[in-house]
């Protein structure tokens, strides 16, 4: 059995409320006697919901995508992934988790072949440019920055959470909290982004400076945590709190969000601006989320509590620096 088989049973005992996938063979488990349990499959067959196609619906879709009967999706799950929205099954290959299966959702309402290929984060964006990839499904956080290059279909609110090492007593609510800390953080994210705003307002209040540090993997910022080379990280709160189920070596301290303090973070299907696919992708999420599937979706990976009611297209997304 391998290392990750055993954290997800250790995992499941966390969530709450959780339902199958059709025709799943579920995998209970509890702990400390509790009668509560979470459904996980990390297999590759994952009976995913696949809908049926919506004929007004599918008429959206632009007609270079529409003939091909293929929805090219990227996920930038390379490495270990980021449990539970996007990873690898037990088969190491086979894309898995919250992402995929929205994505693969919004594929059969838009009557095409998902095609789901896992990339790294830089080259998700790459693949949208070109044209490689129709969509992004990766956890990718509407900004206004991004808004310039690409369009948004939103299906998720976007909240991040700091982790530190389990029985930590530190906890963060603001800027000040982080003063004199080493931060991990991931490259390119819109929690870097955040995190060194935090860091430049530590410096001109003349507070200890943050140290950031970054990390090729979430294994080696979980050693790292632990060995204390760092005092916390920032990320996704999925992932945040799906590790500190599974390995019980952490704790969330503080949670934000992503658009900042004054802005409630989304988190959206992307696809390159101008394409004319974004108006499909919405119809088709508000399709999910009416019919049930969207929310059935959600709760197979435990995330219920970071539902929206509706996509939109193009909300306000976190600010520019500076303006």
């Amino acid at each position: 059995m391998r290392v990750r088989a055993i954290l997800l049973a250790l995992a499941v005992s966390a969530g709450v409320g959780a339902c199958a996938a059709p025709q799943e063979t579920p995998r209970n488990v509890s702990a400390s006697g509790s009668a509560a349990a979470f459904v996980v499959n990390d297999g590759p067959d994952q009976h995913r919901i696949v809908p049926a196609k919506v004929d007004a619906i599918a008429s959206l879709v632009p007609e270079a995508i529409r003939t091909t009967g293929k929805l090219q999706i990227g996920i930038g799950a390379a490495g270990s992934g980021f449990p539970p929205l996007a990873f690898t099954a037990t088969d190491n290959k086979t894309l898995i988790g919250n992402e995929p299966d929205i994505a693969v959702a919004i594929a059969g309402v838009l009557g095409l072949e998902p095609v789901l290929e896992n990339t790294s984060w830089e080259n998700l964006f790459v693949g949208l440019d070109s044209g490689k990839y129709d969509v992004g499904a990766s956890n990718i956080t509407v900004t206004e920055l991004r808004k310039q290059k690409y369009d948004f279909a939103t299906y998720r609110l976007d909240n991040l959470a700091f982790v530190a090492k389990k029985g930590s007593t530190w906890r963060v609510d603001g800027p000040k909290d982080v003063a004199g800390k080493k931060i991990a953080v991931s490259s390119g994210t819109n929690q870097e982004k955040i995190l060194v705003e935090w860091a430049k307002q530590v410096e001109a209040e003349g507070l200890a400076p943050v140290e950031i540090k970054y990390y090729q993997t979430n294994q080696a910022t979980l050693l790292a945590i632990g060995s204390g080379q760092i005092d916390g990280y920032l990320g996704p709160n999925p992932s945040a709190a799906y590790g500190a189920a599974v390995t019980g070596q952490t704790q969330i301290i503080g949670t934000y969000s992503g658009a900042g303090a004054s802005l409630q973070g989304k988190i959206a299907i992307t696809t390159k601006k101008d394409n004319g696919l974004v108006k499909a992708l919405a119809e088709a999420l508000n399709h999910l989320i009416k019919s049930g599937d969207y929310a059935a979706i959600l709760a197979r990976w435990n995330l219920t509590n970071e539902a929206t009611t509706e996509s939109e297209v193009n909300p306000p997304g976190l600010p520019i620096a500076g303006k």
